[in-house]
């Protein structure tokens, strides 16, 4: 299958990463080198372009899409929170700017037997590094109701979290859970009907909330923004897309931390933590796609991109 991927935002993250032609650049997650080509296309012989994907099928589509320029383009089959060591590996220690869009990508949800929709029956699978032996199947079969209760309220923000755990558990003690089929059922039996009427798929939130946990994708996030700040140079750009309210609240939250100059209680008379500023956050606000993006692309509407600029 081709790996079909619409880039959200696109020419807002090229105009806010403000490409030095000479400058080393970081995607964070190639997915379908889409954003990754506009930045190669600016970058001068002198520049250098880093492509970082934990999914083996997005590396191969993005060295095929921009061969052309091979000159300037390196690959690491990786996870962004090992950005810090990855370039240490490639011998570089500053980067000019990083861009991460941490959505899903369009192949991963089509791709139907990755198990990442609840729109096709697949393994329960929804791992975005196929390395890993941890997928959706040990979090349903093998989490505690507590524990998959905490995961679909806190990450799939899901009212109905309770119930939704407690069915999963009864429908497991007969038999283990064994497609993403399966788990719709269960979830459609677990959320009363009046419920189910209006709103998005009722398994919508409660899939979320299992690939996130799956892939630890709130944890490297933190990471990534305070690892890329370290080893960006003067001007330099984070610029991260995010499509739920985790996600921004944690950018949002990193990026007021890293601009802030000091930490300490508002109790303590004067400064102890001597923590300096290290970025300057340009988007106050997000950045929205325009309603033509949203009409060509659905999948944008929830889309939202923050910018710091190192100090």
């Amino acid at each position: 299958m081709e790996f079909h991927h619409v880039s959200v935002l696109l020419n807002e993250c090229i105009e806010n990463l403000n490409i030095n032609p000479d400058g080393i650049y970081v995607d964070c997650t190639m997915g379908g080198a889409g954003h990754s080509k506009e930045i190669v296309k600016r970058l001068s012989e002198k520049g250098l372009f880093i492509g970082f994907d934990q999914d083996i099928n997005a590396i191969k589509t993005a060295e095929e899409r921009l061969s052309q320029y091979s000159d300037r383009v390196k690959f690491v089959h990786s996870n962004f929170e090992n950005i810090k060591e990855e370039l240490e590996n490639l011998g570089i220690e500053k980067i000019d700017g990083v861009l991460a869009d941490l959505g899903v990508s369009s192949h991963q949800l089509d791709e139907a037997e990755r198990g990442f929709s609840y729109m096709h029956d697949a393994p329960l699978d929804m791992r975005m590094d196929v390395r890993s032996d941890f997928s959706a199947y040990e979090v349903v079969n093998g989490y505690s109701e507590d524990e998959l209760d905490r995961v679909i309220k806190e990450y799939g923000e899901e009212n109905w979290s309770r119930r939704i755990a407690k069915f999963i558990v009864e429908t497991r003690a007969e038999k283990s859970i064994e497609t993403t089929g399966e788990l719709v059922e269960i979830i459609k039996k677990a959320i009363p009907k009046k419920a189910r009427i209006d709103g998005p798929h009722p398994a919508k939130r409660t899939f979320q909330a299992i690939r996130i946990e799956v892939n630890d994708e709130l944890g490297v996030i933190k990471k990534l923004i305070r690892d890329a700040s370290s080893v960006m140079n003067e001007g330099g750009r984070i610029c991260i897309i995010t499509f739920h309210s985790l996600e921004d609240r944690i950018v949002k939250n990193e990026f007021k931390y890293l601009a802030s100059d000091c930490i300490c209680p508002p109790s303590i008379p004067f400064c102890q933590c001597d923590k300096e500023s290290e970025v300057k956050i340009i988007t106050r606000k997000p950045i929205l796609p325009t309603p033509e993006e949203v009409e060509i692309n659905p999948r944008s509407r929830s889309a939202k991109l923050r910018v710091a600029e190192k100090k």
